[in-house]
């Protein structure tokens, strides 16, 4: 009885094990900067997590030179060209005539700086050259240049330098809005409080309005919300600036003199009784 039982805790355990590296081998790798993982600067992490919006597009570009060179490059950013072989293959040559395929440079070999609108990610590791550049291995240097609102296009190749002893490279750019600088905003903190405080005026204008209007059927100025507590307000502000505003006091006498009665003098006793007829 425990011989069945051991047998299928056995193709259990099996089971598991090929599940887990199916798993582990279908899982896409990402860059790998050179050095140890202890050693990376927090730039290059912040630059990596800036580039992986465009981890899942492959990018391609065809190079014709008379009849002897006929090559398609093929390109991914921080993934693996083909992700079955699992060579690490970053930027992948592919000979059109002789189906002959070449990598430039791989993922776990990376370099990446940045400037102000760019930035420049470098595969090494790549394939031996033959009789050029000492044997050394390839590289490749792909330019990101800033481009907004464009997720990415433009690839294509610049050069290929084989002239050197040491330290050739291919040379490749395109345009991503990946690696423009963050837009700042001008506006400053006083500007934002009042345009904050603008709107909520508005909005309480406009639904204090709609509320007195719909709700409590008020017409005409009533539909100012609180229109009696504004309308109060209004006058103790008035008060309030005639009573501070005036440069003298109240209870001043005025600057000009009236005519009073002691001005005018008595009233003539004289009559005109004598210009009546008798």
């Amino acid at each position: 009885m425990s011989s069945p039982c051991h047998t299928s805790a056995m193709l259990v355990v099996f089971m598991a094990l090929i599940l887990g590296v199916v798993a582990d081998q279908s899982k896409e790798r990402g860059c790998d900067v050179i050095g140890d993982e202890s050693s990376e600067s927090q730039m290059e992490r912040a630059l990596l997590k800036k580039l992986e919006p465009l981890s899942q597009m492959r990018f391609n570009v065809t190079v014709e030179k008379g009849k002897t060179e006929n090559y398609v490059y093929h390109f991914r950013v921080c993934r693996e060209v083909n992700s079955n072989l699992h060579d690490f293959s970053g930027l992948v040559q592919m000979d059109r005539q002789s189906g002959r395929s070449t990598v430039i440079g791989r993922i776990n070999e990376t370099q990446v700086f940045n400037g102000s609108d760019w930035i420049m990610l470098i595969y090494k590791g790549g394939d031996s050259y033959g009789s050029h550049c000492s044997g050394e291995k390839r590289r490749a240097v792909i330019m990101i240049s800033c481009k907004r609102g464009v997720t990415a296009s433009s690839f294509s190749i610049i050069s290929e330098a084989l002239e050197k002893e040491q330290e050739c490279f291919y040379l490749f750019e395109m345009d991503s809005s990946v690696a423009c600088p963050a837009v700042e905003s001008h506006l400053s903190v006083g500007s934002i409080l009042l345009i904050t405080f603008a709107s909520l005026i508005a909005v309480y204008i406009i639904g204090g309005f709609l509320y007195q209007r719909l709700i409590v059927g008020a017409k005409g100025m009533e539909q100012f919300p609180h229109f009696a507590f504004w309308q109060d307000l209004g006058n103790l502000v008035a008060d309030g600036c005639d009573f501070v505003c005036r440069s003298k006091p109240r209870n001043a006498p005025a600057a000009y003199r009236g005519v009073g009665d002691d001005q005018l003098g008595e009233e003539s006793e004289e009559r005109d009784d004598h210009l009546l007829p008798m």
